[in-house]
């Protein structure tokens, strides 16, 4: 990132909270100068400050990039400081959840090259995953917006925009699935007997081993549940239980999902 368009031309980082701190830790790791970044964010950070970064500075002619991190909310106020680098070449990239391609169009002019970006919330410890759709113009950008995105973890690439709303019921809002899972894990020790503290510590060892297992393994989870499961032992017993059609996980994760997705499609439209 060193030699990059962006390390000569500035990368301006619009909001600066946990995704977007996340993101500055991880180019700065990967070699961007910190003289090449522009913070603009009401309240920075003493770890943002201390980085060396331009903070709240007047931003360069022609950046780069500029990385929209605000809240959704946030975005009327925001948006009009950058308004004049729409229409050239500056890439902008929002991850901003929840609002589409065409808003970003609205603002900055059709022309203007703009990524739109779904990351999750392990951005925070480097292990989440992105996913990224461009306008027409900003399809040569992705491949630049993949290289930042990837400071936080995985990126991948979504043939249509309308497929955002699934990815946020999936990965958007999946981490919150999970971490109702590690709770109710854990309840489930306390109420057969365990220290709610060692129940705890239990549950969360359990769910990041088994997640890291499922990335490194070459089997697919079905096949690493099979690996698991004795015929008539203890591990089929809770299964029979969380596989049920009716009340286990094939009926309730769907639904989840699709919740999600749905709740997704009404705040983007409205």
């Amino acid at each position: 990132m060193k030699d990059s368009r962006i390390a000569a031309q500035g990368l301006v980082l619009l909001g600066c909270g946990k995704m977007g701190s996340a993101m500055l830790a991880g180019w700065l790791e990967r070699g961007l100068p910190p003289r090449s970044v522009w913070v603009q964010d009401p309240a920075p950070s003493d770890w943002v400050r201390e980085t060396g970064v331009h903070i709240n500075a007047d931003l360069p002619d022609a950046p780069a990039v500029v990385l929209i991190a605000v809240k959704p909310q946030m975005m009327g106020d925001a948006l009009p400081a950058i308004a004049a680098f729409g229409g050239g070449e500056t890439v902008f990239v929002s991850v901003a959840a929840g609002t589409p391609l065409s808003a970003f169009e609205n603002a900055f002019g059709a022309a203007t090259p703009i990524v739109r970006a779904m990351p999750n919330t392990p951005a925070a410890v480097g292990q989440g995953i992105t996913a990224i759709c461009a306008n027409a113009p900003g399809q040569a950008a992705l491949g630049e917006a993949e290289m930042l995105l990837s400071a936080v973890g995985d990126v991948v690439r979504l043939e249509a925009e309308a497929q955002m709303d699934a990815v946020t019921g999936v990965s958007g809002s999946g981490p919150a699935y999970v971490f109702h899972l590690i709770e109710t894990l854990a309840a489930g020790g306390v109420a057969q007997g365990l220290d709610a503290d060692l129940a705890l510590r239990l549950a969360k060892a359990t769910v990041a081993g088994a997640g890291a297992l499922a990335m490194a393994s070459q089997d697919d989870p079905g096949q690493l549940r099979v690996n698991v499961t004795s015929p008539n032992g203890t591990t089929q017993a809770a299964l029979e239980v969380l596989m049920d059609e009716t009340h286990g996980f094939p009926a309730l994760l769907p639904r989840a999902v699709a919740a999600a997705t749905e709740r997704s499609k009404e705040l983007a439209h409205g």
